[in-house]
């Protein structure tokens, strides 16, 4: 019986001990991965699990103070930064978190601006460039977000002082600018390198359209008809004078053409068959995405933005957790990665048939300048189809990513064919001088109304000239 107590009091200080000191098997090696968005690091905490730590530093933390210039013009235009207001709770989080992590990932967004968030959290943590690991996330996935933790890269100095040059020029010409702005327009306009050189953009385009000298012109058209059906023509011939759009400078010389052809014999004398093809667009980069959406849905591009951000950040979708949609929406790159291609080749063979999928997967050149630093704006999946997300987005993320995914899947397709039809149409005039006319739209399709053969020549019937 003694034994048992003795036994029973050696467990009991067995367990005190435990509780105050931690036992090896609980101190597991622990990461302090920092995003930008509070949203991004609670998708991030879901995939990286609890042996991660993961804050949001909310944008940058550091910044050119607003009292004065904070550029030395003296010394090669050396910024001065200060702690942005409001954001010494952050950095205190981002301090006890730092002391805590045996690992250090720094996950700004992979661009410019992210670059200098992670070298400002370096300087303000007190780091050194060896002690962290820079990690780039192009798009929110679990598999993206593991691979990228296990593969990080080196910190960019050539990118930081990049985004550095370009927010002393905002400064030098802004700083300068702006108050002029507030006199003579309306006070807390902001001007900068973009918005200034805009503005003379428009100033110039202006100063054109009040320079310009109108000058009017006729054109001429008549709605013809054989067969039953009608379809427009266009004057393009006077005899043997090609007529251009604005060559009829006179009402008089118009309404001479239009007495000629009233009461001139009509036939067709050509019918042009040919096939046209159109090879599809590429995958989106950030400026034709906010084209589109204005053009498509009416989105202003700070909308655009803000609604793709939220797609790369990642949306609940119900048993499947968090998941990013769309990769990293700022790109000048229309590169997709093997795997993106692959993926869409088999959707459109599965979906749509071996007639539109090309033989070779489509490839498209950037533009001279880009950077190609990131890959097209595409979806992360092809089995986030919009109809299987549709339930768990607003209506205009809805409407943003089902844009985004129909580009992505047209960019790998067999180019669109048309059957263009032109017709040439001949007028008679009593002054025996021949009058031509042509199709309105270079690119009126007559959808066979007549077919291919020698019995082209056909009397038309003026409906309306």
């Amino acid at each position: 019986m003694e034994t048992v107590k003795a036994k029973k009091r050696v467990a009991s200080k067995s367990k005190k001990a435990d509780s105050e000191a931690p036992s090896t098997r609980s101190r597991q090696a622990k990461g302090l991965v920092v995003v930008e968005s509070p949203a991004k690091a609670k998708t991030l905490k879901k995939y990286l699990g609890r042996n991660y730590d993961v804050k949001a530093s909310v944008g940058h933390i550091l910044d050119l103070p607003k009292s004065n210039l904070g550029v030395d013009l003296e010394h090669d235009f050396q910024p001065t930064y200060e702690m942005i207001k409001g954001k010494s709770k952050v950095v205190d989080e981002l301090k006890k978190a730092a002391l805590n992590a045996d690992k250090i990932y720094l996950a700004a967004d992979p661009d410019r601006e992210g670059e200098a968030i992670a070298w400002h959290i370096i300087e303000v943590l007190k780091l050194t460039e060896n002690q962290v690991h820079r990690v780039l996330f192009h798009e929110i996935t679990k598999p993206a977000v593991l691979k990228a933790i296990e593969n990080p890269v080196r910190m960019s100095r050539e990118r930081y002082e990049s985004q550095q040059a370009r927010r002393v020029l905002d400064r030098l010409v802004g700083y300068k600018i702006s108050p002029l702005l507030w006199t003579k327009v309306r006070r807390g306009l902001s001007a900068g390198r973009v918005q200034s050189v805009a503005v003379r953009m428009i100033v110039e385009r202006e100063k054109e359209v009040l320079a310009f000298q109108p000058k009017a012109y006729w054109t001429i058209e008549a709605l013809l008809e054989t067969d039953g059906k009608t379809f427009p023509g266009r004057l393009v011939k006077v005899g043997d004078k090609k007529i251009e759009r604005t060559d009829i400078d006179s009402e008089e010389w118009a309404k001479e053409i239009v007495q000629d052809v009233s009461a001139a014999q009509w036939k067709i004398i050509s019918v042009t068959q040919k096939q046209r093809r159109r090879n599809p667009d590429p995958p989106f980069i950030t400026s034709t995405l906010q084209q589109e959406a204005s053009k498509r849905l009416y989105f202003s591009a700070k909308k655009t933005m803000t609604l793709a951000q939220q797609l790369y950040e990642g949306i609940e979708l119900g048993d499947l957790g968090a998941q990013g949609l769309i990769t990293y929406m700022r790109t000048d790159s229309t590169r997709l990665s093997d795997d993106a291609i692959k993926q869409a080749r088999t959707i459109i063979q599965n979906i749509l048939g071996d007639e539109y999928l090309p033989e070779f997967p489509l490839e498209y050149k950037n533009k001279k300048n880009a950077q190609d630093a990131h890959e097209a704006v595409r979806p992360t999946s092809v089995e986030f189809t919009p109809e299987v997300v549709k339930p768990y987005l607003e209506l205009d993320q809805y409407r943003l990513y089902e844009l985004i995914w129909k580009r992505y899947l047209a960019s790998q397709m067999e180019p669109a064919v048309f059957d263009q039809t032109s017709v040439e149409m001949e007028a008679s005039a009593k002054n025996e001088k021949n009058i031509y006319f042509g199709p309105v739209d270079p690119f009126y399709a007559l959808m066979g109304f007549w077919s291919c053969g020698n019995q082209m020549i056909k009397p038309l019937t003026i409906v309306k000239l």
